[in-house]
């Protein structure tokens, strides 16, 4: 009966180890971080659905306003800025919207069930020979009070901690490899100018 019991739970615990490496090595390499010096942000397509132009400038805005703030990069590009062709690891933001559903300001007032506002947007980063870096798909709302551009808001700041997490800066290099010589020529210079 001992023998049975061992061997079954050796056999359940081959079976989770099994199951669970896989896991654990994907989160492991979700945790690495993507370097990038620089972003790009391409404007907003919408070519199946129909999108309010104040919608397209408002997500495009906002989503700048909100990068602008939260990324680690050294610069951000708007779309159509020439200065950003020759930058090194340089990531491109393409959006698409993949949803969209226009709500009510009235309903939401009178009732908090009705008259939600969402969008969602599917972001994809690319590198500059436009190999796919990452894909995923964000959504903004707003439910209960509020301007509907309010979920163009909501979108933009769960996009940018999209960024914060998968994306960081290349470390910069030291115009001093070597410390202790660029500190005996600090003191043999502080000494000279004394």
């Amino acid at each position: 009966m001992t023998n049975f019991f061992q061997i079954t739970t050796c056999s359940c615990l081959f079976a989770m180890m099994s199951l669970a490496g896989p896991r654990l090595y994907a989160q492991r390499k979700d945790t690495e971080k993507i370097k990038a010096s620089a972003l790009k942000v391409e404007m907003i397509r919408s070519d199946k659905i129909k999108l309010p132009a104040t919608f397209e400038v408002a997500i495009y805005e906002n989503l700048i306003q909100q990068l602008g703030r939260k990324a680690a990069f050294l610069h951000l590009y708007r779309d159509g800025d020439r200065d950003a062709a020759n930058v090194p690891n340089l990531v491109l933001l393409h959006t698409t919207v993949s949803e969209f559903t226009k709500g009510s300001e009235e309903m939401r007032q009178v009732t908090t069930v009705a008259g939600a506002t969402s969008v969602t947007i599917h972001c994809r980063f690319t590198d500059s020979d436009g190999k796919t870096l990452l894909e995923k798909d964000v959504s903004g709302k707003v439910r209960f009070f509020g301007d509907n551009l309010k979920a163009t808001y909501d979108f933009a700041k769960k996009a940018s901690a999209v960024v914060a997490k998968n994306f960081s800066a290349p470390a910069v290099q030291s115009s001093a490899p070597n410390l202790d010589a660029y500190t005996a020529y600090l003191q043999a210079h502080f000494r000279i100018h004394r």
